[in-house]
C-alpha cells in the first residue's frame, strides 16, 4: 500500500508531462495563430502621433492618419513629414504569409514586459529576398507579436516593440516604440539634418535612433477603397 501511495503521484506526474509534451505547439503554429487573429482585419484606419529621436535629425512630433486594406496596403498622410521605417508596421503578415518562402525555429522563451513570450526566428528560403532574418517574441497564450526584429539587406535591422490596449482582439497595437539603424535608415527628402552632428566622431556617434507612435481613434473593416492607396 505504501509503494501505491508513492506510485499514483509519480505517474500522474508522468502523464501530465507526456500531455504538456504532446500539447506544445509547433513554431509555424504558433505563428500561425497570430497571422489568423490578424487576418479578421480586412481594413482599417486610424488616427497616429508619431515622433522621431534620431541623431542628426530635426523632426517635431506629427500628427498622421493610417490606412490598411488586405493585402499588404498600406498609406500613411501626413501635413507634414512622416519619419517612419516601412518595416515594423505590417511586416508580420507580410513575411509569413508564404509558408514555402521561410523556415521557422524556436529559440527558447522569454519573459517580456512581465509577459511569457516565444522566440521564434524566421529565415528566408530564398538567397535573394531582402529580409535576411525575421525573429519575434510572440505570447502565444493570446496570439500577440510583443517584439520583432527585422534584418534587412537595404534598411539595416529594425527592432519594434508593440503594446496592446482594446484593439487586442485584432492584435492591432495602441502604441510602437522603433529603433532603427541610424547608418542604414534612409532620411525622407524636405527633412532637416543637424550637419553639426554630421560630424562628430563617429566612434562616439549614437548608433540606433527611436520612433515613437501612439495610435487612438481605430476604424476596423468598415471599407477602404483601392483608391486610396494610389
Amino acid at each position: 500500500m505504501k509503494n501505491m501511495r508513492i506510485f499514483i503521484p509519480v505517474l500522474l506526474a508522468l502523464i501530465l508531462s507526456s500531455a504538456a509534451i504532446l500539447g506544445t505547439k509547433t513554431p509555424n503554429q504558433v505563428l500561425l495563430g497570430v497571422y489568423n487573429k490578424m487576418n479578421k482585419v480586412k481594413d482599417y484606419s486610424a488616427s497616429a502621433r508619431i515622433k522621431a529621436d534620431i541623431p542628426m535629425i530635426k523632426a517635431l512630433p506629427v500628427n498622421a492618419k493610417i490606412y490598411f486594406k488586405q493585402k499588404n496596403k498600406f498609406k500613411v498622410e501626413s501635413k507634414s513629414i512622416v519619419i517612419l521605417p516601412k518595416q515594423g508596421m505590417n511586416d508580420f503578415s507580410a513575411t509569413i504569409s508564404d509558408t514555402n518562402s521561410y523556415t521557422a525555429v524556436l529559440k527558447g522563451t522569454e519573459v517580456l514586459n512581465k509577459t511569457s513570450v516565444k522566440v521564434i526566428n524566421v529565415i528566408p528560403n530564398s538567397d535573394t529576398a531582402d529580409v535576411i532574418l525575421a525573429k519575434f517574441w510572440i505570447d502565444d497564450i493570446n496570439s500577440l507579436v510583443m517584439k520583432s526584429q527585422l534584418t534587412t539587406r537595404s534598411n539595416g535591422t529594425v527592432v519594434v516593440e508593440y503594446f496592446y490596449k482594446d484593439q487586442k482582439t485584432y492584435g492591432l497595437p495602441d502604441s510602437m516604440i522603433f529603433t532603427v539603424d541610424v547608418k542604414k535608415f534612409k532620411v525622407p527628402k524636405g527633412v532637416a539634418v543637424d550637419i553639426q552632428k554630421t560630424k562628430t566622431n563617429t566612434a562616439t556617434a549614437a548608433k540606433t535612433g527611436k520612433i515613437y507612435v501612439r495610435i487612438k481613434e481605430y476604424s476596423i473593416n468598415k471599407g477602404i477603397p483601392d483608391s486610396k492607396f494610389k
